[in-house]
């Protein structure tokens, strides 16, 4: 039996296309682990600055950095193979400079990807 979507030609595919499904996977786990990275050096900042405790302020800038260089390159991958506009792109980018952000960026690209539309 055929449903009236079928019929239509209405009805459409949730699930990203295959050539998608490595990029998204790979800036999915990157957002998070800059996003966490991030937070990391925000709490650095507070203790050097709020009780004189520079310690953490070693490993975390310089491991945001890391993985923020290859947030970028992900991001712009998964922006080139999924055609995004410029505007989308660079709002993705920046997402991994605001705490918090880069999570509420993940979802949201997630989610436009796993739809099929562009940002």
């Amino acid at each position: 039996m055929v449903s009236t979507e079928e019929r239509d030609g209405s009805a459409k595919v949730a699930a990203p296309s295959l050539r998608l499904r490595g990029p998204l996977l790979r800036y999915r786990v990157l957002a998070y682990t800059t996003g966490v990275a991030l937070l990391c050096l925000t709490a650095a900042f507070i203790l050097k600055y709020a009780a004189d405790s520079p310690g953490m302020m070693r490993w975390a800038g310089v491991t945001h950095g890391l993985f923020y260089m290859v947030y970028l390159v992900l991001a712009v991958d998964l922006a080139l193979k999924a055609r995004w506009s410029i505007k989308g792109t660079v709002l993705v980018l920046l997402a991994g400079t605001i705490p918090f952000l880069s999570f509420v960026a993940e979802r949201k690209v997630t989610h436009h990807v796993q739809a099929g539309r562009k940002l």
